[in-house]
């Protein structure tokens, strides 16, 4: 390598599509195992309270490439809502490749084609349609559509790889490579078809739940076992089972899909890491893994996101940097996807845009433990009875130890929600107490105290972010 070599490490940044904490070994999973993704985590560092913003693709995604939320980079809802993401906002691939930064991107971007929509700030891009395909895919170029053959996992990998291969050796890189898997529905590579075939998935402890003690928001959504369609379940339903007894065939079915998907996944986090190790990247070089949010995986009987319950709010993030974060460690700081984009300028010696509202992670991945960091974070869901779930738009506040949760009712005229309202409700969980999420407590006198001084804190961080407040 050339002696003027730029020493700034390389980023390689994989973002998967609704990958739970749950199916991950790192986090203890019980369903599956990841030795790649494991890997990093051994290496590296695991975020154990990393949470997203709108749990939903394309306004994750955006916020992830802004450190925005939602209503400030103007991505509430989904591409295929009619709502185009503005990608000549500032971003942090645009002012790494401004500061000298190789830049690409393969993969899911999912926020629209065409004009100010395709991706800025990259030197190389080939990214899926919308949500793309698991067999066969088509890729959007600058110079139109390309088709390949094969398994798209496989295919985003080679195109990461052989864009590696082309790179100039003397300036740093980043690379994003997001992935579509493991998307619903899930189609899995051919080779993993009959893996967990004679294996009984273990079943969470609430996919029985009857939401008898939550906002009514939570009994209306259609995003039970009972609402998987023939394309996920790939079998009729047996006759003669009790509905107890078919909603858990439903899960089975459901999850074992889900999970072979994962399998091809984490092979090709493996390939990438291989290629690092065998050309002398990998001491240079920063790995991220994570998911643009989380995915119900059975617990409260549902598949899907978009609530402000954990399993779609929290995020796997695991971070290997060499000499810089601790080999298996874990931080249990909450962060949040805002704080990204920050986090990777930050690490190149990038200053970071003034619009962007999260922080730089890259204290705590040294270890450090800032006392001023953030005791709450903030979230926002905006499509109110979506066409897909029938999921009631929400907003809240998460401690380390407890959660506030509002439905206004309404979408506030957002795209994507529909016009028909309802009674505002309020939930309030102590998740020490009730980690599950299955008891209420807005209403209960104990608890009055603290759902005034969490009243407070959710109104001063949407004021402090800039969003408008439905409750007061």
């Amino acid at each position: 390598m050339s002696a003027a070599r730029d020493q700034r490490p390389n980023l390689v940044f994989f973002m998967t599509d609704d990958h739970a904490v749950p199916a991950i070994g790192a986090y203890g999973s019980v369903i599956n195992k990841t030795p790649a993704v494991d890997r990093l985590a051994a290496e590296g560092m695991r975020f154990d309270n990393a949470f997203c913003t709108n749990s939903i693709c394309s306004p994750a995604r955006a916020s992830l490439l802004t450190g925005t939320y939602s209503h400030v980079n103007g991505m509430t809802t989904l591409e295929q809502q009619g709502q185009k993401f503005d990608a000549t906002q500032p971003s942090f691939p645009e002012m790494l490749q401004a500061d000298g930064y190789q830049t690409a991107i393969v993969g899911k971007w999912h926020l629209g084609h065409g004009g100010k929509s395709d991706p800025v700030g990259f030197d190389y891009w080939e990214v899926l349609p919308e949500h793309g395909v698991y067999h066969d895919p088509s890729f959007v170029t600058r110079d139109g559509e390309k088709q390949y053959t094969g398994y798209v996992t496989d295919l985003i990998t080679d195109l990461a790889l052989n864009w590696l291969d082309k790179r100039d050796p003397d300036r740093p890189f980043a690379l994003l490579i997001q992935h579509k898997a493991p998307h619903r529905a899930f189609e899995p590579a051919e080779r993993h078809r009959n893996l967990y075939e004679n294996v009984e998935i273990p079943a969470p402890a609430t996919l029985h739940d009857d939401y008898s003690d939550r906002a009514h928001a939570a009994a209306e959504a259609e995003m039970r076992m009972r609402d998987l369609q023939p394309h996920d379940l790939k079998a009729p339903v047996p006759e003669g089972l009790s509905e107890r007894e078919e909603r858990e065939w439903r899960y089975q079915r459901y999850i074992k899909e889900y999970l072979r998907v994962i399998a091809a996944l984490d092979e090709n986090v493996g390939r990438v890491l291989h290629y690092l190790d065998v050309t002398g990247l990998e001491s240079d070089t920063a790995v991220v893994y994570t998911s643009d949010h989380g995915f119900y995986l059975g617990e409260h009987g549902w598949f899907d996101k978009r609530f402000m319950y954990d399993p779609s709010l929290r995020i796997p993030l695991v971070v290997r940097w060499p000499d810089v974060t601790p080999p298996g460690s874990s931080c249990d700081e909450l962060v949040v996807n805002v704080d990204y984009a920050q986090t990777f300028l930050d690490m190149a010696g990038v200053e970071a845009h003034p619009r962007m509202q999260g922080s730089s992670l890259k204290p705590l991945l040294s270890g450090e433990r800032p006392q001023d960091w953030r005791k709450a974070m903030y979230y926002r869901y905006f499509e109110h009875l979506d066409v897909c779930h029938n999921v009631q738009a929400s907003y809240g506040i998460r401690t380390h130890t407890h959660k506030l949760i509002h439905y206004p009712g309404h979408g506030s005229g957002q795209v994507g929600a529909k016009d028909e309202t309802r009674t505002p409700e309020w939930e309030l969980f102590d998740l020490v107490a009730d980690p599950d999420e299955l008891h209420n407590r807005y209403a209960d006198p104990a608890y009055a105290e603290l759902v005034k001084e969490l009243t407070e804190q959710l109104t001063a961080l949407q004021l402090h972010y800039g969003d408008k407040p439905e409750h007061v």
